[in-house]
């Protein structure tokens, strides 16, 4: 699945070996960077102001990527994922469900079927759709990462029946 992970844009005129090479690189640094830029916003203190530098340090660099790589991209997804990760610690709602939306059928075909992976992130949409009072979505997607969980964990996990309860709830 290397090729599929690696996907680039499908366009007229495709980037050149050289400039794919040139934006892998770019991503990967900008992954490490994003690391340590997250380590240390961490360390200081979790105010507004860095995560939304480091929202701001995913959407530009999602951009610039964009032009090489599809969304289905390996690089694309991590950041699209860290992208999400700060819309939900600043309780964005609606973009962390646009980014996990973005995310989620990568992620069913990287992924082998019954990937906790996968299943966390139907969990996260399911979450959201409910907290938007989407009730239908949140059910379907909760539902599926049952369904998952099932396989990966057995039917009577805790965790399973916590989230049988949720449903329950709503």
């Amino acid at each position: 699945q290397d090729k599929e992970k690696l996907e680039i844009c499908k366009l007229n005129d495709p980037p050149s070996a050289e400039t794919v090479k040139d934006m892998i690189k770019y991503a990967r640094n900008v992954i490490e960077e994003f690391r340590r830029a997250k380590h240390y916003k961490y360390i200081l203190c979790l105010t507004l102001t860095p995560l939304v530098e480091l929202l701001e340090i995913c959407e530009l660099s999602l951009d610039k990527m964009g032009a090489v790589f599809e969304d289905s991209n390996v690089y694309m997804l991590h950041m699209m994922y860290q992208a999400m990760g700060v819309c939900l610690y600043v309780q964005d709602w609606e973009g962390a469900l646009c980014y996990g939306q973005k995310i989620i059928r990568p992620y069913s075909k990287h992924y082998p079927s019954y990937s906790l992976n996968v299943a966390s992130m139907w969990l996260k949409l399911g979450r959201l759709h409910m907290a938007l009072n989407n009730r239908t979505a949140g059910v379907k997607a909760l539902k599926r990462a049952i369904a998952i969980m099932e396989v990966a964990h057995g039917k009577d996990h805790p965790y399973i029946s916590e989230i049988k309860k949720e449903l329950e709830d709503h």
